[in-house]
């Protein structure tokens, strides 16, 4: 499912590099327009399998190192590489003076509107990451201790803020930017947390994942009909198939995500999430900006834009982020959780 969602991502960043044009470009913002929302599903999806494998008595040191294991090598390298390709050929991706840099390579750049977007556009994601590992011991030593009412009654308040908070934003003309501000995210990443517990109690109660599926699908294609609905029409759908999907792999029942293949190409869904915005980037030197070509050229370039960004995500996993994790943990081999956005 974390592939699904990198790929979905991948997409909406391929449809606004305007390889396509005329009737084909309609067709590509309808189908990939809404793609942003599968850094909502990352959010839910990491609540929910950091709650899942949460280790009793686990000291939150502990905790903060082996998430530091899981992100940090790839953001380091790819942040490394986006400056390289800023001071050469890219311009664009030039950071605004050292701070901006510093605040980058510390994960804090977000936070700043000016910043969140610079040097490596998507690292803004793993800001928010931090910002919720850095909660999450303590928001799990209370969550624990909640019973499935009043889990589901947070599940449900997280699930409206998520809706409600965007049109608010938006009718009050409070001038916030919600979509990439951590503490506008948290609801997420706590719903998450929820659904895990709940689904550990053997409280859930929600539909199978075909049906969870297709919500989710609905909730995809209604996303450009709501203003500033980066989240609100997807996370009902991203809520019950989360669930649905661990309740699949715990009754045993085969489903799609489940081949060897498929796990792979999950395994490498973080570099292939952090890596892909900049071969796009660079593929502006070879293909220009926003070329809208014919149909065929089009599917050319965006076939080769694709292979070089799964060649080198499939690198970064295994000479960057399996290295790194042993580097920062020591010998103990890491354990497989989701990743930094999933």
């Amino acid at each position: 499912m974390r592939w699904a969602a990198a790929l979905v991502v991948f997409l909406f960043h391929l449809k606004n590099a305007r390889y396509f044009g005329g009737d084909d470009l309609d067709l590509v913002v309808w189908a990939f327009g809404p793609g942003a929302v599968g850094v909502t599903f990352f959010f839910i999806l990491s609540g929910f399998v950091l709650a899942w494998s949460a280790r009793p008595g686990d000291r939150a040191v502990s905790f903060w190192r082996r998430r530091l294991a899981r992100i940090y090598p790839v953001h380091v390298v790819t942040t490394l590489a986006a400056l390289a390709l800023a001071f050469t050929v890219l311009p664009e991706l030039r950071p605004h003076g050292y701070k901006e840099t510093v605040a980058n390579f510390l994960l804090l750049n977000a936070w700043k509107d000016e910043w969140w977007h610079g040097i490596n556009p998507v690292s803004w994601s793993l800001v928010c990451e931090a910002f919720f590992y850095a909660c999450f011991p303590a928001l799990y030593a209370v969550l624990r201790r909640l019973g499935p009412r009043a889990l589901y009654a947070l599940a449900a308040v997280c699930v409206g803020t998520v809706v409600v908070l965007p049109q608010a934003n938006a009718h009050l003309d409070l001038g916030v930017v919600l979509y990439n501000f951590p503490l506008a995210r948290v609801p997420e990443f706590v719903l998450g947390v929820a659904l895990a517990r709940l689904v550990q109690l053997g409280a859930w109660r929600g539909p199978g994942l075909e049906a969870a599926t297709a919500l989710s699908l609905l909730g995809y294609f209604m996303t450009p009909f709501f203003l500033n609905a980066y989240a609100s029409t997807t996370v009902l759908g991203f809520a019950l198939l989360i669930p649905a999907g661990a309740l699949a792999d715990i009754e045993g029942r085969r489903t799609m995500w489940q081949g060897r293949r498929t796990v792979k190409l999950g395994e490498w869904s973080f570099a292939f999430y952090m890596v892909h915005v900049l071969v796009l980037e660079a593929g502006t030197l070879v293909f220009g900006h926003q070329p809208r070509f014919d149909t065929l050229p089009a599917l050319g370039a965006a076939a080769v834009v694709f292979t070089v960004t799964l060649a080198l995500s499939a690198a970064l996993y295994r000479w960057v982020e399996l290295p790194g994790r042993l580097l920062v943990l020591g010998r103990r081999k890491p354990r497989r959780t989701a990743g930094a956005t999933g």
